[in-house]
């Protein structure tokens, strides 16, 4: 007897359960964004899914680990766009504005990212510590930017004694404080950070002051 209507079945409920683990994943994401870790409940995520509490714990074994799952696949999801950026065919000025630019894009696009760095930030990365992936997804991007800086020394390029964390910390803090920001910023100063009509004008920004601090254009003389 043929085995290939078992295997058939056997691919078809790894898919079936890889969908299932997908939409999780996707509707916890929004939950925790939305009520952050102690406020989302392991029955709304399984209410607005095709599933179950229990297959929510048969898949993540529970509320915390389901919350580190999604941590990081979020934070994989920006490395992987950092990581497309093609180093070895920009020049190293050219090459730090595009990570500046992608990062901007990144954040703008991806808002319930920054909320929930900003809820971990809230429990001082409890969770985060506890997942290696996490604690080793910092360097691709740090071991990317060292790259560049360090072509952009060699070309004469770049001045400033700021080493891969400094640049990452620089990039980060501008894109992260428009969107995390916003609301206090509006209220106090009348401007919506994320108005459209900002948009260019602070995408530009970012990468612009990362390469006039990199290459000492804003240094002060002596």
């Amino acid at each position: 007897m043929s085995s290939q209507p078992a295997t058939a079945a056997s691919e078809e409920r790894r898919r079936d359960a890889d969908r299932t683990r997908a939409e999780i994943l996707e509707v916890a994401h929004r939950e925790f964004a939305r009520q952050g870790y102690a406020g989302a409940r392991v029955d709304e995520i399984a209410a607005l899914t095709r599933t179950t509490k229990r297959m929510i714990y048969y898949y993540f074994g529970g509320k915390e680990n389901l919350y580190i799952a999604v941590l990081e696949k979020a934070y994989a999801e920006v490395r992987a766009a950092e990581s497309a950026i093609d180093v070895e065919h920009l020049a190293p000025v050219e090459a730090i504005r595009t990570l500046a630019e992608l990062t901007f894009d990144h954040h703008d696009a991806h808002q319930d990212f920054i909320k929930l760095v900003s809820i971990e930030n809230i429990h001082r990365a409890e969770h985060l510590r506890r997942s290696q992936t996490l604690v080793n997804l910092g360097t691709p991007v740090t071991d990317l930017i060292s790259r560049i800086l360090d072509a952009g020394r060699a070309a004469g390029d770049f001045v400033a004694a700021a080493d891969a964390i400094d640049v990452h910390m620089m990039i980060s803090s501008f894109c992260f404080f428009r969107i995390a920001n916003q609301h206090t910023f509006g209220a106090l100063f009348g401007r919506d950070l994320t108005a459209p009509e900002h948009r260019e004008r602070h995408r530009t920004m970012v990468g612009e002051m990362t390469v006039a601090y990199l290459t000492g254009a804003g240094v002060r003389p002596e």
